[in-house]
Order: structure tokens, then C-alpha cells, then sequence
């Protein structure tokens, strides 16, 4: 998704370096009596030429250099490939963990907000960023979701419980009831009891907050997009102290209940394809956990 919106070029500090002529994937510019300057027809918007400019030349009016968030500063200055700390880096992939147990403490309406500019650090088909995010920023707001879901997989139970609608569905809807019914069924019915006679909340987990990530239809790849967005914020999260866990019940809720759309207050065109709950991990772990182990494909 190429857009007209082009660069602006202070020709005056442009030095002919060619440096953004050779990161810009659109072919949008091009050296004129030693200066850049804008010849093509589209640009992807994706800030590679202000980037490399070592004079500052360049800038994109869409854009802004800051996240502006307001639990910590940024550190600004591009890393080098190579400079990171893969060791750091990959003990913080393994030490974050699905949380199921969270204390009452609530998450400041700041930090969410943060969390949610963080993801939109991730990359996107054809640098469209058109991600969409909404807070739910307190445990009422969760439990008021959560009431939604409940109703959804009640109704959903109350027809997979039913064998002649199995039956049809093996004929005529690729046995998705009995696959549902095989699958999920029994569990759910479980957790839609204790939900009922206790209180105890088996779909968030106590969580005091959550982020429901989305994308656009206008957007090339929503979906692919919105779960790059998810797990920066899954890190971020555990880097800012919180503990999270992904929610795959309230997608397919949200998918195929226009009640649970209405509360969300979601667009025309917009799919959600996360849900994230949130909250302060009343669990403590020593070590990482092991993974299985992989044989990757080698052509």
C-alpha cells in the first residue's frame, strides 16, 4: 500500500551522499545537480531515507521521531545490527511467561498506553500500520467482556450439546460443531460453572486489565500485522514488571458475536486477532522452562 505522501527535502543541508537513494524500496528519489530530490510517483511512508541522512535532511511530515511515553525516556540513537545483547535478548523471550495468576493491583492507565505505542514498533505489510487497539483499562471493564464471552460460549455450548445440530454440521458445515463439541466442549462447560458458582475467572485469569489488538481490512496482511504488534507488547510487558497471558476464546467471541462487537466499539472492517490480558503476576519463577525441540527444513 504505496502512498503519495513523500519525504520533504532540505535541499540545503543535503550534502548528495546518495544514502537514501539506496535504502528507499519505492525508488522515490533521486540525485538532481547533487541534491536529492522527490522524482517518483509513491512512497511506503517507511522512513528509511530520514533514517540513514547523516545531515538531517530529510523528514517525513506523517510521521513523528518520539513515541512519547510516559513511563520511561527513549533512547533515539539507531542500534547497530550486531550491537544488541542476543543473550539479554533471548533470556527475556524465555522468561516471559502466560500468566494465569494476577494480583489486584491495577495497571496505570499510562503504562497501557505506552504498551500499545511500543507495538507499534513492529513491522507491517507495505509499512500500512493500520493496527487498532483498545483498553480495556480496569478490572470492570475485563469482567464486563468477560460477562459477554461467557454469554457467547453459553449459547455455543447450549448447540454443540445438541447431537442433531452435530449432525447437520458433519453434512453440511464441515463438522465444525463436532469439532468444537470434541474439542472444547466440556471444558468450557466447566469454566462457564465456575464462572457462575464462584466467581472464578478461568477465561482472564483475574487480569485487571487487557489490550484487544487489530487490523484494518485496508491493510495487506491484518492479521500477520496485529500479531507482530502483540508480541512487542508481550515483551514490553514483562520488561515494564507485568505479567501476561494471550486469550483466544475472546477472539473467536469477538469474530462471530455482533454483542461482544458492540461493546468494543469496533469499526466497520475491523477484525481483532489478540487479546492480551494484563495485570501485576502474583507468580514468581526461577528458571526458564525448555521448549521442544525443532528440526528445521534445510533446502
Amino acid at each position: 500500500m504505496c502512498r503519495l505522501v513523500a519525504p520533504e527535502v532540505t535541499v540545503e543541508k543535503c550534502v548528495g551522499c546518495g544514502s537514501c537513494i539506496a535504502v528507499c524500496p519505492d525508488r522515490t528519489l533521486s540525485l538532481v545537480d547533487g541534491r536529492a530530490v522527490i522524482s517518483g510517483e509513491k512512497c511506503m511512508q517507511c522512513g528509511h531515507c530520514v533514517a540513514v541522512c547523516p545531515e538531517g535532511a530529510l523528514w517525513l511530515v506523517t510521521t513523528e521521531e518520539s513515541l512519547h511515553c510516559a513511563t520511561f525516556h527513549e533512547n533515539l540513537q539507531w542500534l547497530p545490527h550486531g550491537e544488541a545483547d542476543p543473550v539479554e535478548l533471548v533470556r527475556l523471550m524465555r522468561s516471559r511467561r502466560s500468566c494465569r495468576n494476577y494480583s489486584v493491583r491495577p495497571v496505570k492507565k499510562e503504562i497501557l498506553e505506552d504498551l500499545v505505542k511500543i507495538g507499534t514498533t513492529a513491522p507491517s505489510g507495505t509499512n500500512s500500520q493500520a493496527w487498532t487497539f483498545t483498553i480495556l483499562p480496569d478490572r470492570s471493564k475485563v469482567t464486563a467482556l468477560g460477562d459477554l464471552v461467557a454469554e457467547f460460549y453459553r449459547d455455543l455450548n447450549q448447540k454443540a450439546g445438541n447431537p442433531f445440530l452435530r449432525f447437520v454440521s458433519r453434512i453440511f458445515f464441515q463438522d465444525a460443531l463436532g469439532r468444537y463439541y470434541r474439542r472444547y466442549y466440556h471444558s468450557v462447560a466447566h469454566g462457564l460453572q465456575e464462572w457462575d458458582e464462584e466467581g472464578r475467572d478461568l477465561l482472564f485469569h483475574g487480569a485487571t486489565a487487557a489490550i484487544l489488538v487489530g487490523g484494518s481490512r485496508e491493510a495487506s496482511c491484518p492479521a500477520e500485522d496485529a500479531l507482530l504488534a502483540t508480541q512487542s507488547i508481550l515483551l514490553a510487558a514483562h520488561a515494564l514488571g507485568l505479567g501476561t497471558c494471550l486469550i483466544g476464546f475472546v477472539v473467536e467471541a469477538v469474530k462471530r458475536d455482533q454483542r461482544v462487537r458492540r461493546f468494543l466499539s469496533l469499526q466497520r472492517g475491523e477484525s481483532i486477532y489478540s487479546a492480551i490480558a494484563l495485570g501485576y503476576p502474583a507468580e514468581e519463577y526461577v528458571r526458564v522452562a525448555g521448549r521442544k525441540r525443532i528440526v528445521p527444513r534445510i533446502l
